[in-house]
């Protein structure tokens, strides 16, 4: 994995706004429309590659293919795993019953009064686990891998890298109905997903672990308490470093979030209550939120964590969270908060979440993300020639 070593380079959390067209073929095949397939796979091949080209143009330096193969980043696992049935009941509305919710509740109520909220799981049947799990989706990782390379043989980039989701966070999506325990059902998904980690990492490509319900459990569960979350967070890191066994670790970044909800988000669990834990995952790099208001603070817990010397940080320096784009010099004051308390070396400018986690929730413009990418790549250009002098970037 590439490091910031004569300026500092740049990256975001993955997904990123789907084309209408695009959009328009996955919306049909999720709602079980008449589509054209050949078309879905033909749109998908030609926006990845649109994707990537902008990427490069704007001066991204790490690249994703947008999560365009994907209906979200994290639905799209069901049709790569056996002993999954997917049901007539609907999923519901997650964050009800949050410690969130409990608290504002009547912000809430407003929200979905006057169309705010464009939650897509309130569409969206419960899928649960009806069988032992297995892994069949590397036709579709194959795919995904061969589609996204050959748009990355026509820009040239510093490195690339593929999403995939943690087990965790299926354990959320995918009901347990087969098995015994939490912990027998959370290690069975983690076999199955290591061979989707290990086609990623074989290729070449990063292998990005996308793991929002690490830190958005405490939040969602208002029985748990922060000691409770941090005994379930550490058999969930135990399980995800069993699903990363030996792939290697200069391969593998890990991204984790507190979602795409825009509400006031005062339960938030803090970092300085899970960052050790977090720092038990075999990655070579660590994504989180760092441009949120709630969080921007929390730079002085990651300088302060004891983190490994052989690994770096990908902080947010822009946000989901509002539609406001940042200044560059604002993204570049973030950005030397953390070089200058880890080294310039050690930090990775990134964004807080993907753009485009669900195609169909579309919480900022498609026009707003990618202005927010230019002012991540002018901001880490302010950076670099603060940190290495002007002939830097």
């Amino acid at each position: 994995m590439k490091f910031s070593t004569d300026r500092i380079i740049t990256t975001h959390a993955g997904s990123l706004p789907r084309p209408p067209e695009l959009l328009k073929l996955i919306r049909a095949k999720v709602a079980g429309q008449p589509h054209d397939e050949k078309a879905l796979e033909a749109e998908i091949t030609s926006s990845i590659e649109q994707c990537v080209k902008r990427q490069a143009d704007i001066g991204l330096d790490v690249i994703s293919d947008g999560e365009f193969s994907k209906p979200s980043f994290l639905s799209y696992i069901v049709e790569r795993l056996d002993g999954v049935t997917p049901t007539d009941e609907p999923f519901g509305q997650p964050w009800k019953g949050s410690r969130e919710h409990n608290q504002w509740s009547e912000y809430y109520a407003w929200e979905a009064q006057v169309g705010i909220a464009l939650a897509p799981v309130t569409a969206t049947k419960r899928v649960v686990c009806s069988g032992p799990v297995k892994y069949k989706g590397h036709d579709k990782v194959k795919a995904d891998i061969a589609r996204f390379k050959a748009a990355l043989g026509k820009v040239k980039v510093e490195e690339a890298f593929l999403p995939a989701i943690s087990p965790t966070q299926v354990e959320f999506w995918i009901r347990n109905q087969h098995y015994k325990s939490e912990r027998d059902y959370i290690f069975a998904l983690a076999d199955a997903l290591h061979d989707e980690y290990k086609a990623i990492t074989d290729s070449g490509l990063l292998l990005q672990i996308d793991d929002p319900r690490l830190v958005t459990q405490y939040v969602m569960d208002a029985s748990m308490s922060i000691a409770d979350c941090r005994k379930w967070a550490e058999v969930r890191v135990e399980a995800l470093n069993h699903a990363l066994r030996d792939l290697p670790e200069d391969k593998i970044r890990y991204h984790t979030c507190y979602s795409i909800d825009m509400g006031p988000r005062t339960n938030d669990m803090e970092a300085k209550d899970i960052v050790d834990i977090i720092l038990k995952i075999k990655a070579i790099a660590y994504s989180f939120e760092g441009a949120n208001p709630r969080h921007e603070h929390e730079w002085k817990v990651w300088n302060a964590a004891k983190l490994p010397q052989h690994k770096v940080l990908i902080p947010g320096v822009i946000t989901h969270s509002t539609v406001l784009v940042e200044h560059p010099e604002l993204v570049c004051d973030r950005i030397l908060r953390y070089a200058q308390g880890l080294g310039r070396e050690r930090v990775i400018a990134g964004a807080d979440c993907g753009f485009g986690t669900f195609a169909g929730m579309q919480t900022i413009h498609p026009t707003v993300a990618w202005a927010k990418l230019e002012a991540l790549v002018e901001g880490a250009r302010m950076a670099s020639r603060q940190l290495w002098g002007r002939a830097a970037a």
